[in-house]
């Protein structure tokens, strides 16, 4: 039988192992976080000069992307992503979508280069929203999504599905200022897009007990601008 003393042992060397595993996955999970960001840094500007017609520096910014994301790639899965077939299906598959971004801007096509380079955005947030990795960028992309429903309804009647969206679209970018580092969110600018936004939000209910549709176009406006500043720097 094995002595009292020799089992406590045991089992704190088994706490001990356990411990590293678990910070090893974590730096695993940091590791690729980081490199994610590199790579979409690219992403994010890619993306804005597409939208402003750029595409000398839009090609440049595609070039490290993609020499960005095979550094990704190169990277031991995290733990944290359990499915290793999904995984690996998904670095495929967004290492794919940015080769024929290039290839469909080469040919002229801006508008099929820019949805590709949102499919990709939303693959990789899918992955992460599929094994429960949080981030800010995927919370601004929530934010994008709601943003989207309420500018559909810019210039219309149904005051009741705009008050709605601007509740929901407010209440996203509520969680997205709550999660992110303390760094970020004390930064300048983080603070002017968010608490801009919020500001415009503020407003609505006004245009709706009035329906001012002209005052509802020109909170659309100032949001959607808000909008696109975030997704270009943290989306």
């Amino acid at each position: 039988m094995e002595r009292p003393a020799n089992l406590l042992k045991r089992i704190a060397a088994v706490l001990v192992l356990a411990c590293l595993a678990t910070l090893a996955h974590a730096d695993d999970l940091d590791d690729f976080n980081r490199a994610v960001e590199s790579a979409m840094s690219h992403h994010r500007v890619a993306t804005g000069y597409l939208r402003t017609g750029n595409i000398d520096i839009a090609t440049l910014e595609l070039e490290m992307l993609r020499d960005a994301w095979g550094k990704v790639s190169a990277l031991p899965r995290p733990a944290a992503f359990r499915d290793g077939a999904r995984y690996q299906a998904t670095m495929l598959e967004i290492a794919a979508t940015f080769m024929g971004t290039t290839l469909v801007l080469n040919a002229g096509r801006t508008d099929l280069a820019a949805e590709q380079l949102d499919q990709a955005r939303r693959q990789l947030s899918e992955l992460r929203r599929q094994n429960n990795v949080t981030v800010l960028a995927d919370c601004v992309l929530a934010a994008n999504v709601a943003m989207d429903a309420l500018f559909a309804l810019d210039r219309g009647t149904d005051w009741e599905s705009i008050t709605a969206g601007a509740e929901s679209y407010g209440a996203t970018l509520q969680q997205c200022d709550a999660m992110a580092a303390p760094a970020t969110r004390s930064q300048a600018e983080f603070r002017r897009l968010i608490d801009g936004a919020r500001a415009s939000l503020a407003q609505i209910p006004k245009a709706a007990e009035t329906r001012d549709t002209d005052l509802l176009h020109r909170l659309m406006i100032e949001l959607r601008s808000f909008d696109h500043l975030l997704a270009f720097r943290y989306g």
